[in-house]
C-alpha cells in the first residue's frame, strides 16, 4: 500500500539515539552509529520522532510501504521488555549470586606518595585518584556510601583511555561512574541512575563522553535520569576527541523535573 512513512538520510544522521525513546513503537534504532528504521509494520507515519533529530535527518515521505501493524508493535515491544529483562537478571546474577567481589561497595583511603615511589616506574609517579570501588554501573549499588554529598562523575568507558591525564583532570574529588552506550543495557542503566538520583545527595553531576555518535547516547540516558528522578542538579558536559583533546565543554542550568 502506499501511505506516510519515516525517510532517514544517514548521510546527515550523526547516531546521537535521541529519536530512539521518541519512538514509542520502538520503530528506529542505532545500528552501526546511525538511526535506522527496523521495520515499516513498527512505522505509524505520525512523525512523533521529527522533532528530536536536531540535524533535519528524519522526514516524513508517502511510498509504497507495509501496512502499519499494531500487533507486530506489541509484540516487538515485548519482545524488546523480555530481553532487557533477561540483561538484566544475567547481570544481576554474575555480580551477586557468583559472589563477584566487584559488586562490594569499598572507600578507598588515598595513598600518599613518597619520594621513593615518585621515582619507581612501578607508580609512574602519578597516584590514583580513585575513591571508591566498584566503578561500573552495573556493578555499583544505588545506595553506596560513596554517592553521599557527591559530585558525580558519569564518563563513557572509552574516555580514560582517550584522554591521557584523566585522573587528575576529571577524577580528582569526585565519585565516579563507568558505562557504555553501545553494548550496555541502556534501560537498566536509566533506571539505575534515576534511582541514584533520588535516594542520594548528589551535588553536581560531570558527564564525560566521546566524540563517536554512538556516545552521546549516554548523555541523553543522563538527562532522561535527571528528569525522573525530580532533582535539580547542575550538570557539566564534556566532549572527548579520539585523539585525546577536549572538543566541547558546556554547562547547561540544572535539569528539572517535568
Amino acid at each position: 500500500m502506499r501511505r506516510q512513512i519515516i525517510r532517514i538520510d544517514e548521510e546527515k544522521c550523526d547516531g546521537c539515539g535521541l529519536c530512539v525513546p521518541a519512538c514509542a513503537e520502538g520503530a528506529i534504532q542505532i545500528i552501526d552509529g546511525k538511526a535506522k528504521l527496523v521495520s515499516e509494520v513498527y512505522c505509524d507515519g505520525l512523525g512523533a520522532c521529527l522533532g528530536e533529530c536536531s540535524r533535519g535527518a528524519i522526514t516524513i515521505e508517502e511510498r509504497e510501504a507495509e501496512e502499519f501493524d499494531p500487533e507486530a508493535v506489541r509484540g516487538h515491544l515485548e519482545s524488546q521488555k523480555q530481553s532487557w529483562q533477561e540483561t538484566k537478571s544475567t547481570a544481576h546474577a554474575s555480580a551477586i549470586d557468583c559472589g563477584c567481589p566487584g559488586s562490594a561497595s569499598q572507600v578507598l583511603r588515598k595513598r600518599e606518595t613518597g619520594p621513593a615511589e615518585e621515582s619507581s616506574p612501578e607508580s609512574g609517579g602519578i597516584p590514583s585518584q580513585l575513591g571508591h570501588w566498584p566503578v561500573q554501573l552495573c556493578l555499583v549499588p544505588v545506595q553506596a556510601p560513596c554517592f553521599q554529598g557527591a559530585d558525580l562523575l558519569i564518563a563513557a568507558d572509552c574516555v580514560p583511555v582517550a584522554y591521557a591525564d584523566f585522573h587528575r583532570r576529571f577524577l580528582t574529588g569526585r565519585t565516579v561512574l563507568l558505562g557504555c552506550p553501545k553494548f550496555d543495557d541502556l534501560e537498566a542503566y536509566h533506571q539505575k541512575l534515576t534511582e541514584i538520583f533520588r535516594q542520594n545527595d548528589i551535588r553536581s553531576v560531570e558527564m564525560v563522553y566521546m566524540e563517536v555518535p554512538c556516545c552521546f547516547g549516554l548523555v541523553h540516558l543522563v538527562q532522561l535520569a535527571l528528569q525522573d528522578s525530580g532533582k535539580e542538579i547542575p550538570v557539566t558536559m564534556t566532549k572527548i576527541g579520539i585523539r585525546g583533546d577536549i572538543l566541547d565543554r558546556n554547562q547547561p542550568a540544572p535539569a528539572k523535573a517535568p
